[in-house]
């Protein structure tokens, strides 16, 4: 089992989904964050461009890497259709070994909204670290946002968590099942998206898996590949964290 599998199925809903769950709650933060820091910027993880987009409109130098190319391709259509493609910068890539010039690039790299979850070995999570180390300027910023005890979540059963309409004559449900597997503090979601349009109806079928990582675990392991870490904060207006938090945002700095 790996992380990526799952998600070329789930680019066509990602943008669906996404407007109606984390939405736009993060990107203020996100664009906060890159203007204090200057580009240029990397996303790992970058997906439709969800949060990368929304940068690019006021910043120069966004790169984003996904290995999706489904995903990737749908990115494209998005900055063609903004009229942005001269300020962000797509790239396939695996985030375990950023295919970049090591020595001082990046002033800012972003791994929004759990991306680092979906590594769900350590050898995995320990080499994207120091990957990313590489390619940071001295100094530079690593801010990365976890989804906090996934191994709460209570396990259920085909339960349809989201209803809506996608251009007008389209009606999606989503019918969602979570899996604990303990022995591994692994989550996953078997996800059914279900599309009516008219009399035709169409099913497509994946599952999502992440692993739960706690501050501690996060920040261990960054502090061992040569990071500080400046902040944990507990929600994207950067307040404090605390054991009943919603998110986790870790900030931490490259030393030089």
């Amino acid at each position: 089992m790996e992380g990526w599998h799952g998600w070329d199925q789930y680019a066509q809903f990602y943008d669906w989904e996404n407007a109606r769950t984390v939405g736009r709650r993060d990107i203020s933060f996100w664009q906060d964050l890159a203007k204090e820091c200057g580009g240029p910027v990397l996303e790992l993880g970058c997906g439709t461009g969800r949060v990368s987009l929304p940068l690019a409109r006021t910043l120069g130098g966004v790169v984003g890497i996904d290995r999706s190319p489904t995903m990737l391709r749908r990115a494209q259509r998005r900055l063609r259709r903004a009229g942005l493609a001269h300020r962000f910068r797509l790239v396939r890539g695996d985030i375990r070994v950023l295919p970049f010039p090591s020595l001082s690039w990046f002033r800012l790299v972003m791994a929004p909204y759990g991306v680092l979850q979906s590594l769900l070995r350590d050898r995995d999570l320990r080499d994207a670290l120091a990957s990313v180390r590489t390619v940071l300027q001295p100094g530079g910023m690593f801010a990365i946002d976890l989804v906090p005890e996934l191994s709460r979540w209570r396990e259920y059963d085909r339960r349809v968590t989201l209803r809506g309409r996608r251009g007008g004559a389209t009606r999606i449900s989503l019918v969602e099942s979570v899996r604990q597997d303990p022995s591994r503090n692994l989550t996953i979601f078997d996800q059914e998206f279900i599309e009516r349009r008219g009399q035709t109806r169409s099913s497509h079928r994946f599952s999502l898996v992440f692993r739960t990582l706690s501050v501690s675990q996060m920040t261990g392991r960054l502090r061992r590949v040569g990071f500080r870490i400046e902040q944990v904060a507990g929600d994207y207006q950067r307040g404090g964290w605390h054991p009943e938090a919603d998110t986790c945002v870790i900030l931490a700095r490259r030393d030089s």
